[in-house]
């Protein structure tokens, strides 16, 4: 049986590592050279949107994408160098665009949570309404609850708002088909009136009380 000597081993030791340090020196390299960006994608309602999309393009190609976590952060790493437009995307949001963000080497450029993505009207189910006095001007300040109604009878509500100075409010809903109750309430009266939605869309309904401003 021929014996690999102690000097044979320490030499195909010494080959072995050579060999995976020149396999690895172009990655260590390559990953020194680029650059990145990392931050937070978030809606109105200062919440994180999970599963956003973000890409780096340049002449409208999408050079490099990635998707946000549970919580709306991201990194986006392994970058060339340069000027990037980036275009952050989520389900039920309108896209948005930040122009001209200049990527260099080196540690990840960080974003922070300044990146908002505003409901997509053509996918959000929008209802918006107006509360009266009996003669037909608007009532400022009215307390107005929504809730969903079920098929039950039922109902859950979903929130509660204040009409502007115009005498109005409106809320966002997942589209689909629905019966939503809204109750106005001001100086002790209240009233109410139901509305069916059957996808997305702008909703409108009207609230009227049976008194004027100056009989109560």
């Amino acid at each position: 049986m021929h014996r690999i000597s102690r000097h044979q081993t320490s030499l195909l030791s010494i080959a072995v590592f050579l060999l995976l340090t020149a396999y690895c020196l172009p990655l260590t390299v390559s990953a020194q050279d680029t650059g990145g960006i990392k931050g937070k994608v978030r809606n109105m309602s200062d919440q994180g949107i999970a599963g956003a999309t973000i890409a780096a393009r340049q002449n409208g190609v999408d050079r490099k994408t990635t998707k946000t976590d549970s919580k709306g952060n991201f990194l986006l790493d392994g970058i060339e160098p340069g000027t990037y437009n980036l275009a952050f995307e989520a389900d039920g949001y309108g896209t948005a665009v930040q122009y001209n963000v200049e990527i260099k080497k080196g540690k990840p450029r960080d974003l922070g949570s300044r990146l908002i993505l505003l409901g997509d009207k053509g996918t959000l189910l929008i209802i918006q309404g107006s509360v009266f006095y009996k003669n037909g001007t608007s009532v400022t300040g009215a307390e107005v609850t929504a809730a969903k109604v079920n098929a039950d009878g039922s109902t859950k509500k979903l929130g509660t708002a204040f009409t502007n100075i115009s005498g109005e409010f409106s809320i966002r809903q997942p589209p689909g088909s629905a019966k939503y109750r809204f109750t106005a309430r001001f100086k002790g009266e209240s009233v109410s009136k139901d509305i069916d939605v059957d996808s997305a869309g702008i909703y409108r309904l009207a609230l009227s009380f049976s008194f004027n401003r100056d009989e109560k």
